[in-house]
């Protein structure tokens, strides 16, 4: 198939374009959100084009993967095909519901042209699509190996920024973490500490590294902490649990159904997490030992073939049902 979608979250299109597909990517010369065109800090196979939108509208299409509301403005403005009409197309939602919770109704709620993939079912659950058809598909993950040595005993924690995000990723919670040294990576992370008000010996924060240089950083700390409580699974967890490390997070969204008791500390207790991190890092194969289960538990639910599996058979039966309808 020829796959039409936007460069919207590196992570997540990093594992969808593995399959066997050409997928497609919109670039505009100052490569803007609309137009962010292939990864620079992702490795991506040789199958995933740039394109200019001016050469959409002659281009064969098998499909579109929307993964924004506007999107399907631009779509039909580019290509000159209306998405679910003239175009099978699905609709990716990447995130937990905003607003007045747990009555947000979905941008797509109540039409039938373009079903929904939620990327876990606690967001399936939430979001209220009204009479549109669903489905979850779980995350999937390109492996990284096994590249956790908990050399440094300190917490690792990505996120992007933690400033303007605020309390939705749990920035608030990290001076009541207590003692334990916590390395921040992401982007726009540079100014944490001092908006925090924490000493660098507390917190040190990381900006601009690739993802083979985050994974091989990241392994180095001895627990990856987990702070969000309201946004979707962060792949970053499930990246960490991928290079087996051990998971001290808040118990929120979709975190309880990822990380398995054996995998570490999930609480909504602070005061819990305080003493887990510290309990980790003061024990290096409590820590070794945890993070095993939590490589084998990431393995088992989120393994890329898996994924690519269950988006194939999404795909198969979009294109199914348009050349039946035509």
């Amino acid at each position: 198939m020829r796959i039409l979608l936007w460069h919207v979250h590196g992570s997540w299109t990093t594992a969808f374009v593995q399959g066997p597909h050409e997928y497609v990517l919109p670039v505009l010369p100052d490569r803007g959100p609309d137009g962010l065109g292939r990864a620079t800090s992702w490795d991506w196979p040789a199958g995933v084009r740039e394109m200019p939108p001016a050469e959409l509208r002659d281009l064969d299409l098998d499909l579109v993967v929307l993964q924004r509301p506007h999107e399907a403005a631009l779509c039909a403005q580019w290509t000159g095909r209306e998405p679910g009409r003239d175009l099978p197309a699905v609709y990716l939602e990447h995130n937990t519901p905003g607003g007045d919770v747990p009555f947000s109704r979905h941008p797509l709620a109540d039409q039938r042209a373009v079903p929904i993939v939620h990327v876990t079912h606690f967001n399936e659950l939430f979001w209220d699509a009204g009479s549109t058809p669903t489905t979850v598909i779980e995350h999937g993950i390109v492996d990284p190996g096994h590249l956790h040595t908990g050399e440094l005993a300190r917490a690792g924690l990505a996120v992007n920024e933690p400033i303007r995000r605020g309390r939705a990723v749990g920035t608030d919670l990290i001076p009541r973490l207590g003692p334990t040294p916590i390395d921040v990576f992401g982007m726009k992370v540079q100014d944490l500490p001092r908006h925090l008000g924490l000493p660098a010996s507390r917190i040190a924060a990381y900006e601009s590294l690739g993802q083979a240089d985050l994974h091989r950083e990241l392994a180095r700390r001895r627990v990856y902490l987990h702070t969000p409580r309201w946004t979707s699974l962060g792949l970053s967890l499930l990246e960490a649990m991928h290079l087996g490390m051990p998971i001290v997070g808040l118990a929120t969204t979709e975190a309880g159904r990822a990380v398995p008791p054996d995998a570490g500390v999930l609480s909504t207790d602070v005061d819990e997490l305080r003493v887990a991190l510290e309990r980790f890092v003061a024990d290096p194969d409590e820590a070794r030992a945890a993070g095993e289960k939590a490589r084998e538990a990431a393995l088992a639910r989120y393994g890329l073939q898996r994924f690519l599996d269950d988006w194939d058979a999404v795909l198969a039966s979009l294109v199914a049902d348009r050349a039946l309808a035509s």
